[in-house]
Order: structure tokens, then C-alpha cells, then sequence
């Protein structure tokens, strides 16, 4: 399904009708995104921070499918999501702190960076393992359909996890239950280096669907008009207790799948440029200044303000103490056990480094 054309105008059949500031906000909040991965992912080859997942040319799949899910539905993510996060309003600076893991970090560490969570803003903890999340994700909302709340849940995962064994009983579980849950698959092509052709014998994952009852539709997931719409259908058949919907988001990874990868060993530039053309920054923008909008010196000045943002938030990041020894050993028992509590005296009271310091 397309919506928003290359050329930023839309089909008037499919528009869903978002309102111009609507659309603004939207656009806003994928240049912020993008401004941030490339300030992470420019901070991980200095060596300032260890890891970084991006999600350049995924923002309109990510965001696009954030912004339709209702404020109290809960959105699991994969590991490519912080801009869902950051959509529901998380505080840059917090995640900023656990990219650096130093004190204000809400995981004090203990946790590798864009691994995040939020109970606040209904965002669970990040399973980095392939297709893990996804039954936490059906058993989340068959909770919620048993407790009789008007709670649906959105479950990202890239194409490859739906190879996985989880991936299989989550669909299965979901569509026997009728659980309120949309299954939000990114398919940007490669499960880390794997196209997605050698690793599942379907043209289309969407196709997936049909084997469990579950309702399923691909989209343009470049197009953020497309993925709003696809998405908030979904939203309105798990309220009205229609059960599962599967939407496959037909999209691309600019980047690397992480700063640990190289994709220039599996895929070539020609490729790359092919979809640059169609990145979603792009074709949002295009339909936003036809009407007036936005404009060039506003999309500089957006721009400028993302990265002043970023910058002082990394600046305080930097200047903010590490996290504390001891918490290695906290928020696991309210009341630690006798063995955990003889293993912290004997890591604080240890050998150190010569010029590490730890607290008393």
C-alpha cells in the first residue's frame, strides 16, 4: 500500500486524513531520530560509547507505527525502536545516560546500550535475542484481554525473527486467544547480513500470516502515511476484540545493522543509492512543503536545534560519574540473600586497578 507518492502528493483514496501539524510532528520526530543515530554511531567509532543500534532509512516504520498505537497501548520492541521512545516523550538525556552507562542510566550499566525500557512510557525491556520478545508481547495482551482493559499490544521484529521458533508460537497462541496484539515486522531486507530470500521461501512475509488465521498486510513502510494507517486498522480490530493483525513493513536499513557491522561485505553501493531515493525523510518532506509547511531554512533550523540538543545531552552524559560498583548487586531481591551480599563486600573490598576508584 502507498500513500504519500515520491513526488509528495497523495492518493486521495487511501489518505487517512492526519492533519498538516500532524504530519509535522511526524516529520520532526524522524529528523530527530536520524540526528541522534548519527551522533551515536559517530561517538561509538570515537570510542566514547561501546555499541550503537541505528535506525537510518527504518523512521517512518518505527515512528509511523508508534504514533498510531494509542498512548496506553504498550509497544515491546526488537532493538531498533528508541525513536518509538523517544515519540512517547522519554527524556533524551535518560537515554543518552544509558548509552553511556554511568549513573543516570535507569539500568546503571548493567544492561548493553539500546537496550531500554520504560514502564512509564509503556515500553518493555528490550530482549536482544531473535523473536524472544514476540510471546512476551501475545502473552502481554491475552493479560489484558482477560482482565477486560481496552489495552492492545505492538510488537516490532526484523524479517528474520519470523524464522524463529518464538515467532511461530506467538502467532499460533495469538490467533487461537484472539489476542490484541499487532505483530509489526520491519522488513528491511537482511537478518544482519542474510537476505531475506535465504532465509524464508515466501515473497512476501505478510504471506506468513494465513498459515495461523492471522489477518496480514504488507505496506510501503518508507511511506509513514501508509504505516499509520495499516497500523491503526490493526489497533481498531484488537479493541473490537477482532484479535491478532500482522503488518509487514517493507522498508530498508541505510546502515549497518549495528556499529559492529560492515555491510559493504554483503550488499553493494548501487543498491544502497537505490534506496536512498526512497528514504522516507525524503518523501515526508516533499508532501509537507507542497503544502506550504515546511521549507529549506525551517528543515536547517530543525536540524540545528536536534543536534545542539544531542550535543548537551552527550556533554552532561560525559560529565556525569559512572555507576556505582555496588549496583551491580541491586534491584534483584528486595532483601539481597546472605551469598549476594558476601559477594558484594568481596568485590568491593578487591584489587582494583591502580587509579580506579569504587565507593567505601
Amino acid at each position: 500500500m502507498h500513500i504519500n507518492r515520491a513526488d509528495g502528493t497523495l492518493d486521495p483514496s487511501l489518505d487517512p486524513g492526519l492533519s498538516i501539524d500532524q504530519l509535522v510532528s511526524l516529520y520532526k520526530a524522524m529528523v530527530r531520530t536520524r540526528v541522534v543515530d548519527d551522533r551515536l554511531e559517530r561517538l561509538q567509532r570515537q570510542g566514547r560509547i561501546a555499541f550503537h543500534v541505528g535506525s537510518m532509512g527504518e523512521e517512518a516504520a518505527i515512528i509511523g507505527a508508534a504514533a498510531a498505537l494509542r498512548d496506553h497501548d504498550w509497544i515491546v520492541p526488537c532493538y531498533r525502536e528508541v525513536g518509538a521512545l523517544l515519540w512517547r516523550g522519554y527524556p533524551l538525556q535518560r537515554y543518552i545516560d544509558h548509552m553511556y552507562g554511568n549513573a543516570g542510566d535507569p539500568v546503571r550499566g548493567r544492561q548493553m546500550p539500546d537496550h531500554t525500557f520504560s514502564r512509564e512510557h509503556r515500553y518493555l525491556a528490550v530482549s536482544a535475542p531473535i523473536g524472544t520478545q514476540i510471546p512476551h508481547a501475545v502473552g502481554m495482551a491475552m493479560a489484558a484481554k482477560k482482565r477486560g482493559l481496552d489495552e492492545c499490544v505492538g510488537v516490532f521484529f526484523g524479517d528474520g525473527a519470523t524464522s524463529s521458533n518464538d515467532f511461530h508460537a506467538a502467532m499460533n497462541f495469538a490467533a487461537v486467544y484472539q489476542a490484541p496484539v499487532l505483530f509489526l515486522c520491519r522488513n528491511n531486507g537482511y537478518a544482519i547480513s542474510l537476505p531475506a530470500e535465504r532465509q524464508t521461501a515466501v515473497p512476501r512475509l505478510s504471506e506468513k500470516g494465513a498459515a495461523y488465521g492471522v489477518p496480514a498486510l504488507r505496506v510501503d513502510g518508507n511511506d509513514v502515511l501508509a504505516v499509520w494507517k495499516s497500523v491503526r486498522e490493526g489497533v481498531r480490530r484488537a479493541t473490537e476484540g477482532d484479535g491478532p493483525t500482522f503488518v509487514e513493513l517493507a522498508t530498508y536499513r541505510l546502515g549497518g545493522h549495528s556499529t559492529s557491522d560492515d555491510p559493504r561485505a554483503y550488499r553493494g553501493d548501487d543498491e544502497v543509492e537505490r534506496w536512498r531515493k526512497a528514504d522516507p525523510l525524503r518523501r515526508l518532506r516533499a508532501h509537507i512543503e507542497r503544502r506550504d509547511a515546511w521549507s529549506e531554512a525551517m528543515d536547517a533550523d530543525w536540524r540545528a536545534a536536534c543536534e545542539s540538543e544531542v550535543r548537551e545531552c552527550v556533554q552532561r552524559a560525559e560529565e556525569t560519574p559512572a555507576a556505582e560498583l555496588g549496583d551491580l548487586f541491586t534491584d534483584v531481591y528486595a532483601e539481597p540473600p546472605w551469598h549476594l551480599r558476601e559477594q558484594r563486600a568481596q568485590c568491593l573490598d578487591g584489587p582494583r586497578a591502580e587509579g580506579e576508584e569504587h565507593e567505601p
